[in-house]
């Protein structure tokens, strides 16, 4: 939860600097660095490359945008352990009014590579999961803080 309104936890959270928020965890990669950012992050068809502290990386590409209440990409050219078992996956984050604030949901897809399925989802259900529930309440956090800070409208 955040407290902002949907347009501003929309407008706050695209823009975020993935490697303040996506650190190590357990078998999970940081996101250490950004490269080849293609524009400000709001765009259908921008992409970026995240550099992982494994040294691999992953290609994301925006491919939606409704702004305040929708915003979503698609991962691609996962390297490593994800490179092996994915062929790719796509994130969602979709922002709903509430009495304090607004709710911000983030899922996440994962495309298994033919016959890894199985594996793509117990890795999803014991480290996946529990990582965005770790990581999402600090964005929200950063979201409440940004929005606070922000001058009254006239």
């Amino acid at each position: 939860m955040a407290k902002a309104t949907p347009k501003e936890a929309y407008d706050i959270s695209g823009p975020l600097d993935p490697t303040a928020f996506y650190p190590k965890s357990g078998a999970l990669p940081a996101v250490v660095e950004v490269r080849d950012q293609t524009g400000s992050w709001d765009t259908v068809g921008r992409t970026r490359k995240l550099m992982l502290s494994d040294g691999g990386h992953v290609i994301e590409t925006i491919t939606d945008t409704e702004s305040p209440v929708y915003f979503a990409y698609e991962l691609s050219d996962f390297q490593k352990l994800f490179g092996a078992l994915v062929k790719g996956a796509r994130a969602e984050w979709r922002f709903e009014r509430e009495a304090e604030g607004t709710s911000i949901r983030w899922t996440y897809t994962f495309f298994g590579k033919p016959g890894r399925g199985w594996i793509v989802s117990l890795i999803v259900k014991l480290l996946w999961g529990p990582y965005m529930h770790k990581v999402l309440p600090p964005i929200a956090n950063e979201v409440s803080r940004q929005a606070a800070a922000k001058p009254a409208a006239a």
